[in-house]
C-alpha cells in the first residue's frame, strides 16, 4: 500500500472514531436529560401529595373524604420515598410500578374527592381557595413534567436502539430508561 491508501485508511478510522465518540456522548447527554427530568418529575409528585395531605388536613373536606385523600397522598409519598435509594434495576422496576399505582391511586382519589359542587363552595372559602389553586397548579405541572421525562426516555431508548450504538454498545452499562405511566387527568371541577 502506497501513502495515499494509508491516509485514506486513517481518514476513514479517524472518521469511525469521531462517530463513535459523537454518538457515544449524546447517548449519555440523553441519560443525563432523563435523570434531571426524572428528579423534576420525582419533585412534582412530592408536591402535589402535600398539597392533597394539605387539603384533606385542611377540615374543609367531610370526614371520609379527607381520609380518602389523605390516605391516597400519604401512600404516594411513602411510594416515592421507597424509590430513592436507587436499588437495583429489577426492584427499581418494581418500586416504579408501585409509585405509579400509588400516584395513580392518588390522581383517582381526588377525582373521585373533588365534585364540582365540592370544588365551587372550597373556592369562595378565604382557605380552601388557595389550596385548590395549589392542588391545581401542582397537578398541572406534574403532567408537564411527566410529558417532558417520558418525552425523554423516548428520545433516550430511539438513539439507544441504533444498529451502530447497539453494536458497539455505545450506552455501556447503562440501564435502558423507562417511562412513568400514571393517570395524571386532574378532577375535572379543578379543570378551568
Amino acid at each position: 500500500m502506497d501513502l495515499r491508501e494509508w491516509l485514506v485508511v486513517l481518514l476513514v478510522l479517524a472518521l469511525l472514531a469521531w462517530y463513535l465518540s459523537f454518538s457515544a456522548s449524546r447517548i449519555d447527554r440523553l441519560h443525563h436529560r432523563v435523570e434531571g427530568a426524572r428528579s423534576a418529575l420525582d419533585a412534582q409528585l412530592v408536591r402535589r401529595a402535600e398539597a392533597a395531605v394539605e387539603l384533606a388536613t385542611s377540615g374543609l373536606l367531610d370526614p371520609a373524604t379527607g381520609m380518602l385523600v389523605a390516605g391516597a397522598a400519604v401512600d404516594a409519598l411513602e411510594a416515592g420515598e421507597s424509590g430513592d435509594d436507587e436499588p437495583q434495576v429489577p426492584a427499581r422496576l418494581t418500586a416504579d410500578h408501585v409509585r405509579e399505582t400509588a400516584e395513580s391511586d392518588l390522581s383517582h382519589s381526588l377525582q373521585v374527592a373533588l365534585d364540582p359542587d365540592l370544588v365551587r363552595s372550597l373556592a369562595d372559602d378565604p382557605v380552601g381557595g388557595p389550596l385548590l389553586e395549589r392542588l391545581r397548579a401542582t397537578g398541572h405541572r406534574v403532567q408537564l413534567s411527566r410529558r417532558f421525562h417520558n418525552d425523554a426516555v423516548t428520545v433516550a431508548t430511539r438513539v439507544r436502539s441504533k444498529p451502530v450504538a447497539r453494536w458497539a454498545r455505545l450506552a455501556g452499562r447503562a440501564a435502558a430508561p423507562q417511562t412513568f405511566e400514571m393517570d395524571d387527568d386532574p378532577p375535572r371541577a379543578l379543570v378551568p
